[in-house]
């Protein structure tokens, strides 16, 4: 059965517009036009992703991301902000909650399609049952079939793009990558991702692995590398 969709925004033009497009790519779909129906909606069924207005009439849409990541049942659901708000601190603050993507208004319906597919791939288990387990430094451990990282033997929840980062530079230990070259590796059809995107996801990241965290390296002026 195809994804799920689930349209938050106030404005029924802009839902009417996502919801067309989501349906000529053959994606399931529901909108909210309201904060507090899309909570009652979410806890009868949950989405593969959620697309998220952020000035709604009876709860700002950072409150709500900030709300699925606090909640252990929903926190993995992936996020896009598609929204009018388009200065740079609103980006940053809308990935620093923990959204995957940010999209501004007005926007492309085919890039936003574009941007769901991709979010969707890296979120879904990829590849057969067979166990590829990556070991740094004895203590962290990087599950790529299982989708999961442990510091210690403790699990760790790593949002998708935090997990697709430390796998990049994990597949290559002691190799530099630009930001650039992790935002092309990552978001490589959207080159308006800024690369301020790249340092909140690596401090998030290193903040969750912990004493892990220093294995990440930051070279000055170039970029990131996994140094073991």
């Amino acid at each position: 059965m195809k994804e799920l969709i689930y349209i938050v925004e106030d404005e029924p033009d802009i839902a009417a517009l996502v919801q067309l497009h989501l349906e000529k790519t053959g994606f399931r779909h529901r909108w909210f036009q309201t904060a507090k129906a899309f909570f009652n909606g979410i806890e009868k069924s949950h989405p593969d992703l959620v697309i998220l207005d952020l000035m709604l009439e009876d709860m700002d849409g950072l409150e709500i991301c900030k709300n699925l990541r606090n909640d252990e049942k929903k926190k993995n659901i992936p996020i896009i902000m598609l929204t009018a708000r388009a200065e740079e601190i609103d980006k940053i603050l809308g990935l620093e909650l923990g959204a995957d993507d940010y999209v501004t208004k007005p926007f492309s319906p085919k890039e936003l399609i574009a941007r769901i597919k991709a979010i969707l791939r890296r979120s879904q288990k990829q590849g057969t049952n067979s166990e590829i387990i990556v070991r740094i430094g004895e203590i962290l451990a990087i599950d790529s079939e299982k989708f999961q990282v442990s510091v210690r033997g403790e699990n760790i929840d790593l949002t998708t793009t935090e997990f697709k980062i430390l796998e990049i530079l994990s597949n290559h230990p002691g190799w530099v990558f630009s930001r650039e070259k992790i935002l092309d590796h990552i978001w490589g059809y959207d080159k308006a991702v800024i690369d301020r995107t790249v340092d909140v996801h690596i401090r998030h990241l290193r903040e969750k692995l912990g004493d892990a965290g220093a294995f990440i390296k930051n070279i000055r002026g170039i970029g990131y590398k996994l140094e073991i």
